[in-house]
């Protein structure tokens, strides 16, 4: 555990204490003062502020991880030397850099990144993307989005669609038969599939010259660093509310192919909060064989509310991790916070969700493409990168997931 996680867990374990300090505190007939009700939304606040730096960091952790263990695998297998393919890469990185920061492609590496590029003009048109850049950036999407963290991802780098192959329909149980009888024949078991077709998503962003070009930070960090954070954006809306009509299917979209409304469960709950007995509904609507695999998502303004929740003998519901890569549970499962989870606390509308993530499977194409816009932002003395990419996603298999509903 690295010292700033570490600090950052005891000091959000210190606020939690001091929270719940101050919830036992109230009067239990007319509530929290003013006073109290101020002081706790502002640890709630902290708590949450801290809640997303562990987040952070335990991705920067990780991805600081992988990276060594492949330098180290990659030493042992070339005994400490770069092999061709490795030297080829990092030139190409070279030729990139300098497209990137001056839309040339100049100096070492410029010979091979042309090879790479797709039929257009060298100054500015449409480049296939080296492929340590997609996946520097593909691997940051995923560290972002948590949808994409727990899910089935499948690449469809060649196809224009995923079949999935679904059972509609078992057959009926057994019949107690005798030694020469086969039983009745049975009618009932039905196939079907469902299909993912990755629709195209693109971002632009603008990056000043001067930044360009005085950074220390390399140009293709920066553009990597904000491609990653709306790419993530956006597939974290749509994976959790997305229409399934030119984008993927969400999980708190009640759809016939995904999630029907016969796996919402608002029993326990009242039209304006979630309650305890509302999430024990949830957990036990989801066949206990996906309880491994599953997790619970919210926003932030619905774990407000069950940070708040204590079970019959006065314990906290809410268990906040204390120890490097142990997540945050309720009812002994993990759970996510999104800023895309729905937040409208009233009658009847959907405000969490309980399931096996991993019965939501993403279809990605890999076809990433970048165009670098020169002339358009020259009087505000910036550059402008376009990005592309294409993917879908949806739930397929409905009983793996309960939807929390509000009465």
């Amino acid at each position: 555990m690295s010292q700033k996680l570490k600090a950052l867990l005891e000091e959000r374990a210190k606020l939690v204490t001091e929270s719940r300090t101050l919830l036992d505190a109230a009067d239990v007939k007319v509530g929290m003062t003013a006073e109290q009700n101020t002081k706790y939304e502002e640890l709630s606040k902290r708590i949450g502020d801290l809640g997303a730096l562990i987040a952070a960091e335990n991705r920067q952790i990780e991805l600081e991880r992988e990276m060594a263990a492949t330098a180290d695998q990659r030493s042992r297998e070339k005994g400490g030397n770069k092999d061709k393919d490795q030297e080829t890469a990092d030139l190409v990185m070279k030729g990139l850099r300098s497209w990137l920061k001056n839309g040339t492609i100049a100096g070492e590496g410029a010979a091979e990144f042309r090879a790479l590029s797709v039929g257009t003009d060298t100054e500015g048109g449409y480049l296939t993307v080296p492929e340590q850049f997609i996946q520097q950036l593909i691997k940051a999407v995923d560290n972002l989005v948590f949808v994409r963290r727990r899910a089935t991802v499948i690449p469809v780098p060649t196809a224009n669609s995923l079949g999935v192959p679904t059972l509609d329909a078992d057959p009926a149980d057994a019949d107690w038969t005798t030694e020469l009888l086969t039983g009745n024949e049975d009618s009932t078991m039905a196939f079907g599939k469902r299909s993912l077709v990755p629709h195209p998503f693109a971002k632009r962003i603008k990056i000043s010259k001067d930044l360009l070009r005085k950074s220390l930070i390399p140009a293709e960090t920066l553009v990597m660093q904000r491609l990653s954070y709306k790419f993530a954006v956006t597939e974290e809306q749509a994976f959790l509310t997305g229409s399934g009509v030119a984008r993927p299917l969400g999980i708190f979209t009640a759809h016939a192919d995904g999630i029907p409304t016969s796996r919402d469960v608002s029993t326990g709950n009242t039209t304006t909060s979630i309650t305890f007995d509302g999430l024990i509904e949830a957990k036990y609507a989801v066949k206990s064989q996906y309880w491994p695999r599953a997790s619970w998502v919210f926003h932030r303004d619905a774990m407000k509310q069950i940070s708040k929740l204590k079970d019959g003998e006065g314990q906290y519901l809410w268990r906040p991790s204390v120890r490097d890569g142990e997540p945050d549970t309720i009812l002994q499962r993990p759970m996510d916070i999104s800023e895309y989870a729905p937040n409208t606390f009233t009658t009847g509308l959907y405000v969490g969700m309980f399931g096996d993530f991993s019965n939501y499977w993403i279809a990605d194409a890999y076809s990433m493409q970048m165009q670098r816009l020169e002339e358009l932002y020259a009087e505000a003395n910036q550059v402008g990168f376009i990005a592309r990419q294409e993917c879908d996603g949806m739930p397929v298999l409905s009983e793996a997931f309960a939807r929390v509903k509000l009465a």
